[in-house]
């Protein structure tokens, strides 16, 4: 990752939707396995090539990380992201580990309004969905690789995808896979929020 991606990202208030702001679950949990993994806010900052100043605002909860400062962070815990994600709201014993209920679906929150949902249980599988949100205007600033496949459908909006020197302008109803060990990163260059259905194998995002 370049040295841009030491600096904090712009956005660093919670997030505000439907005017009420969100659960903010991520700081903690990064927090709570960092220290489960002895390790110190210095050498998490140097093994995600991130600054301690910005880790530690992100465990305070007082920013959302960029989507390949939580990557790097989460490899450098050993987990991945799907790791990050939690709710409020429990899912009904008979539905564990085969479905998801829509107002029980876990999440996890990007600087400038980003949201991914876990669509699949969470229980180790080949493969995970997401429901991804982004807000006009925002993108994944850096590129960033890893291990597996993916694929996506844009259900709403316009979408901007890069892979490796490839650039690709998407419409609702376009679809799109890659190699995920190919550097890539995407946006909505819209001026209404685009919803992306993505799905991942194995799940190492």
């Amino acid at each position: 990752m370049s040295n841009s991606s030491k600096l904090p990202p712009g956005c660093t208030a919670p997030v505000k939707q439907g005017g009420a702001t969100e659960p903010h679950f991520l700081g903690t949990r990064i927090r709570g396995l960092r220290k489960r993994r002895g390790m110190t806010l210095t050498a998490l900052a140097e093994m995600s090539e991130l600054t301690a100043g910005y880790i530690s605002q992100l465990e305070r909860n007082l920013a959302y990380p960029s989507i390949p400062a939580l990557f790097n962070i989460a490899r450098s815990l050993g987990v991945t992201i799907q790791w990050f994600f939690a709710s409020e709201a429990g899912s009904a014993p008979e539905d564990s580990g085969y479905v998801v209920r829509k107002n029980s679906r876990m999440s996890v929150h990007y600087e400038d309004g980003i949201v991914d949902q876990l669509l699949t249980p969470q229980p180790n599988r080949q493969l995970e969905i997401l429901h991804s949100r982004f807000p006009p205007g925002t993108y994944s600033q850096q590129s960033y690789s890893h291990e597996g496949e993916e694929a996506g459908y844009l259900l709403t909006g316009s979408f901007e995808l890069w892979v490796s020197d490839r650039h690709f302008q998407l419409n609702e109803g376009d679809s799109f896979s890659f190699s995920s060990q190919e550097p890539h990163r995407y946006g909505n260059p819209g001026e209404v929020d685009a919803v992306v259905i993505w799905i991942i194998t194995p799940p190492t995002f």
